[in-house]
């Protein structure tokens, strides 16, 4: 579902998943330890290649189909598996990857408030973007339902369990970056 600026979504889940959401699963996920633990939102940022929008390449990698001979940066990506939960795409496309009980493979080494193996409770997003180009309007259309939706759903969910991947792995990730406006989704 794409966003126009004009239009809210209302997002709506049925079976963890999002009901308006373009399905494309992903085989980089696991059961959750507590399927009921869901307590934590990481917000990310992803580009494939660094920088450049659009195209296939994000959903390739999410689901082990990334051609590395198309791009020489693909290289580096060649034994990695990942997912997240949610793709919100420069056009304000959600697309969604695991089901919300299930683990994604997102934030990988990490810990918030003294917790680690943030995977292990938390949900994934990505924003189709990079550290340092303003996030679409649309991102943020598309962003501020998905949160509401998903603290309606899940009750250890709120405004104050949003975080950054920078959050949980400083040093290591610096997603979703000085460009991510966290006053614009009512975080931070």
């Amino acid at each position: 579902m794409s966003v126009s600026s004009s239009l809210t979504p209302i997002y709506t889940m049925q079976r963890h998943w999002v009901e308006q959401a373009r399905k494309v699963p992903s085989p980089n996920f696991n059961a959750r330890p507590d399927p009921d633990d869901i307590g934590l939102i990481v917000l990310h940022n992803i580009s494939l290649p660094p920088g450049q929008f659009g195209g296939p390449h994000i959903e390739a990698l999410f689901q082990n189909r990334l051609d590395h001979e198309a791009h020489p940066y693909f290289e580096g990506l060649r034994d990695l598996r990942v997912s997240a939960h949610f793709l919100i795409r420069r056009d304000g496309e959600l697309v969604q990857f695991v089901a919300c009980d299930q683990r994604a493979w997102h934030a990988g080494a990490s810990s918030w408030r003294g917790r680690d193996n943030c995977n292990d409770y938390a949900l994934g997003i990505e924003l189709e973007g990079c550290d340092d180009q303003a996030f679409d309007e649309r991102q943020y259309a598309a962003l501020k339902p998905l949160l509401a939706a998903l603290i309606r759903h899940y009750p250890r969910l709120s405004r104050d369990t949003i975080t950054g991947h920078e959050h949980i792995a400083p040093g290591r990730k610096t997603d979703p970056g000085p460009c991510f406006d966290w006053a614009r989704i009512g975080a931070w």
